[in-house]
Formats: structure tokens, C-alpha cells, sequence
């Protein structure tokens, strides 16, 4: 269960494959793309790419199939948006395709759709992102759309009111899944004063406050090479590739305007307090999450900890969770966590769900669950068998050459090295059950998550 909160976070997505993302293309013929000289520095699977004008590039070759993905990212996504006007940059994430130079949303939309490109926006808590998948033969078609949506968003009147609707209708929806809400009361819990702690998209009343001067001064503010980070795979040369992203982003300031972005916004440990909060939901089920202090990827003991994470509550029915509330008393369907972490706070999140006469005594289990592993740590088959999975799985991932560039786009905004990949499943089988059991004792404290049911459970929660 993935919280709809908040951004997804890259390391786990390198161990553990959660890469879902797919885009089917037919094409049509386009002229070939100028060359530029460019410099080129390999590690092993992935090349580092630096352009003629400076901007560094991941680059995973794939000729075998002449399809050509680009991801990129620019710091400082949602949390950065005024108090005033929540949901600035999702909106403008909505609109950079909506019309850009001479070409209205319509005329932006069937240039797409005539060269079968793919091309989105995203908005997350710490960046702003783009996405572009294309067939090698529509290349320049490709890269000048992709320019034209980040130099010369049209931002008309009749595109910001359809996306402000859609964003607004979107809004109400959450407002009405019980999932969503337990994640909103969760952020709000865990950092109340802090921008990680506001919802993402904004409320219907932000969303109307939003102009589309509003609109243009966050893509002239925001959108600058200084920050960027972008990733590439599939069918293109290093010096192909570098003369594209100097087309596309060489005109771009080179730094944004100061303003909030992520290294000036204050880092933040995740508040302890753990009195549960009840949200009142109809129906015979209970949704729990919980959450506490987390470890950032940097750290080195990241790796110990997503095995931990895996073996308390990873997929599959034989994970330590579920073992204890699902398989011997029949509790709940299904109980997991995970690790999330954003650009200044790093979460251990657990989910769960359960009839709501049977909430304490799950929550109960949970806890106990934790401390036992706190203490005890794991056997060494748990950690043999994980480690067996998360390096087994990883393979499985690199499905197509989209999937690739969003997973080296989600290593860089990590922060890790261009050789990463290569050294990924040493990292994981190096881990020792001692290593387990001190980030376990480091992780694991039930007495200091943050609690929220949204449902009709019945008697104490703790």
C-alpha cells in the first residue's frame, strides 16, 4: 500500500522493483537530430553523459528497440507551494501539455498524438518532473514539443479552468476514500508544522485561487538548469543525447528565483506522539497506518533496513506481520510496511486493515511484533530469504526502457553514484543478521509512531 501523499521514493523502488509505468507508441518518420560534440565518462551499465552545455545526463544504451525515454526533475515540488494557492504546482504539472508557443491544448495534444509521443508532468513534494517517451524516428518532434511545454506554456484561460476542474474534482474524491484520508490525517499527525504535512494537490478553495499569472510565474521561477536531473534509455548515443537536452532545456534560466526551495526548507523529524486519532468511516472494516522516524538512503545502513522492512512486512503471507495477524488469527487480509523518505524526513510506515471489533487487539500484535524484533532480531533464514528475493525480483523489472529511466531518475534524486546498480545486490548481500538487529533496535520504536484508524473500530485502540 503506497501513500497517496506522498512522493514515491527511489532506493526502495531500486531494491525492491515497484516500477509501474508504461506507454505504447507508433510512430512516423522525422528528420534526424543535430549532433553536438559531447563528453562521456562509462559506469559500467550506466554512461554519464555531459552535454556541450553542461548538463549531465544518466544515459542506459538500448538499441534493441528504437524507442527513446527521457526523465527529468527540477528541485522543489509541492512543498514549496504558498500556504495560499496549495496545489500550484500539480496544477501547472496538468497544463505544461495544455498548449504551448503557437499551438493551443488541442493543436499541443494532436501533434502528440499524431507521432505517437508520449510527454507528462508530475508533481511531487520535493520536485517538479517530466517524462518523455518517443520513437527514435520522431525524435526532433519529440524534443521540440517537450522545449516548447517548459519555455512556452500558453497557460489559456479555457485549459486552467478545465484542469483546475479536474484537479477540484480529484480532490472530492480523495475526501472520500477512507485510504487517502487516513494518509492526510497521518501527514497532518506527523508534521504539523511543516509544508510535508499539507495535501499535496491543495483543497478545492486553493485550486480556485490559482490564476494563470500564478501559473506563469511558477514555470519562469521554477524551471532553471541549476537542480536539474535528468535520465535517459533506450536508442540514442551520447552525442545525440547531448545536443537534445541542450535543445531542450539549454534555454531555461540557469537558476530559479529565490524562493523556498527544498535545501531552505527545515529539516524535520516526524512527530511521536502516539495517541491514536480516530477518523469516524461507515462500514464493518478499519484502515490503520502508522508511522515514525525512518532512515534516509544515504545512510549506510539502508540496506539492513529495507531487508528488515521486507521481512516484517513484505509481500507474500510469510513476513513476520503477517504471520502474526493474518496467518494465526485471522485479523486482517493483508499487513505491510515500508520506508519512505522525502527530501528532509525519512518515515517506517505500517498499513493494515481489519473489522472493527478486532482493531486494538491488531494494533496489539503489531506493536508486540515490532518490539520482539527490536530485540530479538531476525532468523537467519528471514534474512537469507529476503536478501534471495530483493536481488532475484530486481531483474524482472527492467521490462522496457521507460521503466529504466525512471529508476535512474529516482537513484540521482537519491543522491547516489552513476555506478550504483552495479553494486546494488553486493550491498545486499553483505548485510549480516547483526546488522539486522541494530537497525532494528535503531527502527523499530512502537512507543513513538503516530496512529490513525479510519473506520467504525470498537473499544481501545492501544
Amino acid at each position: 500500500m503506497k501513500a497517496p501523499w506522498a512522493s514515491q521514493w527511489a532506493f526502495q523502488w531500486a531494491f525492491q522493483g515497484a516500477l509501474v509505468l508504461a506507454l505504447v507508441l507508433l510512430g512516423q518518420p522525422a528528420r534526424a537530430a543535430t549532433v553536438a560534440k559531447t563528453s562521456l565518462v562509462k559506469a559500467s551499465l550506466v554512461e554519464r553523459v555531459v552535454s556541450p552545455g553542461g548538463i549531465e545526463v544518466w544515459l542506459v544504451r538500448d538499441a534493441k528497440n528504437p524507442i527513446i525515454a527521457l526523465d527529468w526533475s527540477f528541485r522543489g515540488g509541492a512543498a514549496t507551494d504558498p500556504a495560499d494557492r496549495l496545489g500550484l504546482a500539480a496544477m501547472a504539472a496538468g497544463l505544461l501539455d495544455e498548449g504551448a508557443g503557437d499551438l493551443d491544448s488541442a493543436a499541443f495534444q494532436d501533434r502528440l498524438a499524431d507521432h505517437s509521443i508520449g510527454l507528462a508532468f508530475n508533481a511531487s513534494r520535493d520536485w517538479f518532473s517530466g517524462a518523455l517517451l518517443t520513437l527514435r524516428e520522431n525524435r526532433e518532434e519529440a524534443f521540440t514539443l517537450a522545449r516548447m511545454a517548459l519555455t512556452a506554456p500558453r497557460f489559456d484561460a479555457d485549459a486552467v479552468a478545465r484542469i483546475r476542474g479536474q484537479l477540484q474534482v480529484a480532490v472530492r474524491r480523495e475526501e472520500a476514500d477512507p485510504v487517502t484520508v487516513a494518509y492526510h490525517a497521518l501527514a497532518r499527525r506527523l508534521f504539523p508544522d511543516h509544508p510535508y504535512g499539507r495535501p499535496l494537490r491543495g483543497t478545492t478553495d486553493t485550486l480556485a485561487a490559482i490564476t494563470a499569472d500564478d501559473l506563469r510565474g511558477f514555470a519562469t521561477r521554477r524551471l532553471a538548469r541549476d537542480g536539474l536531473l535528468v535520465t535517459a534509455a533506450g536508442d540514442i548515443d551520447p552525442a545525440e543525447l547531448g545536443a537534445a537536452v541542450d535543445w531542450i532545456f539549454g534555454a531555461l534560466p540557469a537558476a530559479p528565483a529565490p524562493v523556498a526551495i527544498p535545501e531552505t526548507l527545515p529539516e524535520v523529524l516526524p512527530s511521536a506522539d502516539a495517541r491514536p486519532v480516530a477518523v469516524s468511516w461507515p462500514g464493518p472494516q478499519s484502515l490503520f497506518v502508522q508511522a515514525g522516524a525512518g532512515i534516509p538512503p544515504s545512510d549506510p545502513d539502508w540496506p539492513a533496513a529495507l531487508l528488515l522492512s521486507h521481512i516484517l512486512g513484505g509481500e507474500g503471507l510469510e513476513s513476520r506481520l503477517a504471520e502474526a495477524v493474518r496467518t494465526r488469527r485471522g485479523l486482517s487480509y493483508d499487513v505491510q510496511c515500508n520506508l519512505q523518505s522525502y527530501a528532509h524526513a525519512d518515515l517506517f510506515i505500517v498499513t493494515g486493515s481489519t473489522a472493527n471489533a478486532t482493531v486494538g487487539q491488531a494494533l496489539g500484535l503489531v506493536r508486540h511484533t515490532l518490539a520482539e524484533v527490536a530485540v530479538h532480531g531476525v532468523t537467519a533464514r528471514e534474512l537469507r530469504d529476503a536478501q534471495t528475493y530483493l536481488i532475484g525480483s530486481f531483474p524482472l523489472q527492467f521490462t522496457n526502457d521507460r521503466a529504466i529511466a525512471a529508476l535512474l531518475l529516482d537513484i540521482r534524486r537519491d543522491g547516489y553514484a552513476a555506478g550504483f546498480l552495479d553494486h546494488r545486490d553486493a550491498l545486499l548481500r553483505q548485510v549480516t543478521l547483526a546488522d539486522v538487529r541494530r537497525v532494528a533496535a535503531r527502527l523499530l520504536r512502537p512507543d513513538a509512531m503516530a496512529t490513525v484508524v479510519v473506520g467504525g473500530a470498537a473499544g481501545p485502540l492501544r
